[in-house]
């Protein structure tokens, strides 16, 4: 489709408590569940195996917390704006993983 809007929005999220116990491939998991069940227009990739464009910026070590955590997620929405995006996603989230700031990227 050559009109799709593609947008990117980077945010800043804290884990901790129970969820520092959380490997950075089920935090994956997390994230791109919460994110279908918030309703959420991911772009996902091409292929065989299609996945959500989701990218982390760095593998947190289990049994560690952190107050600042960035993840980007690949949107394909016009009218959605980083507020919302952000709501619905915490939304859907559980406790020890929280939003501290979502900024969209170009």
């Amino acid at each position: 489709m050559a009109n799709d809007i593609r947008r990117a929005f980077r945010l800043i999220f804290a884990k901790k408590g129970p969820m520092k116990y959380i490997s950075h491939l089920d935090l994956q998991r997390l994230f791109h569940r919460a994110a279908r069940r918030a309703g959420l227009p991911l772009i996902m990739s091409q292929g065989f195996s299609p996945r959500p464009k989701i990218s982390f910026k760095r593998a947190l070590k289990l049994g560690v917390e952190s107050e600042s955590e960035e993840a980007s997620f690949q949107v394909g929405a016009a009218g959605l704006s980083p507020e919302d995006f952000g709501k619905r996603l915490q939304a859907q989230l559980p406790e020890g993983i929280s939003i501290n700031n979502i900024e969209e990227i170009s």
